[in-house]
């Protein structure tokens, strides 16, 4: 993998119109999210439709409250470790909402999104884990990010969100993450 004019190689490309420039243009934080349509099912293209605002309401129950949101996210991790973008990462994505880390407020102004195909309780993939880490330490090194500076939605949004979940396991992707970043 690599980053070359803020695009993931080789992410497959899924561009959002739910984005815009980032204030001051700086990066310095990575948010780690969980995310699946309807909840529990995977490998379908109802995340992708959310972010690029193409979900149909009516196709689900649980997609009244969502089909009209304008939301997006840099990164989506698949189950089986596929990537897609959304976001160029020089750009805001809209995926941390009212949030806050070390005192800064507004955390899609600094962040980068990566969503993980997943729900809180039911655990992630190693594959993800390993694509995660892969991407995140490419994140890091490309950005300048501090490695301290990955946090989970619910540590930005204590109280409103709780993804990732205790389904992911901070000790296996930081281990993972040693893991790519050893020459």
């Amino acid at each position: 993998m690599e980053i070359a004019d803020d695009l993931l190689t080789p992410a497959r490309q899924c561009p959002s119109p739910n984005c815009d420039e980032r204030p001051d243009g700086a990066i310095s934080l990575i948010v780690i999210h969980g995310i699946s349509l309807p909840a529990g099912h995977f490998g379908n293209s109802y995340v992708e439709r959310l972010f690029c605002n193409t979900l149909d309401a009516g196709e689900h129950p649980d997609f009244g409250e969502v089909a009209g949101m304008k939301v997006s996210s840099h990164l989506f991790i698949r189950r089986d470790g596929t990537v897609v973008q959304f976001v160029p990462f020089a750009k805001r994505a809209w995926h941390a909402g009212e949030s806050s880390f070390e005192g800064r407020e507004q955390c899609n102004d600094f962040s980068i999104g990566i969503e993980l195909e997943g729900t809180d309780g039911n655990g992630y993939r190693e594959v993800q884990y390993l694509a995660l880490a892969e991407v995140c330490s490419l994140l890091v090194d490309h950005y300048s990010i501090a490695a301290g500076n990955i946090a989970g939605h619910s540590d930005i949004a204590p109280g409103r969100k709780t993804d990732p979940g205790p389904g992911f396991d901070w000790n296996r992707f930081r281990a993972a993450m040693v893991g790519v970043r050893q020459p």
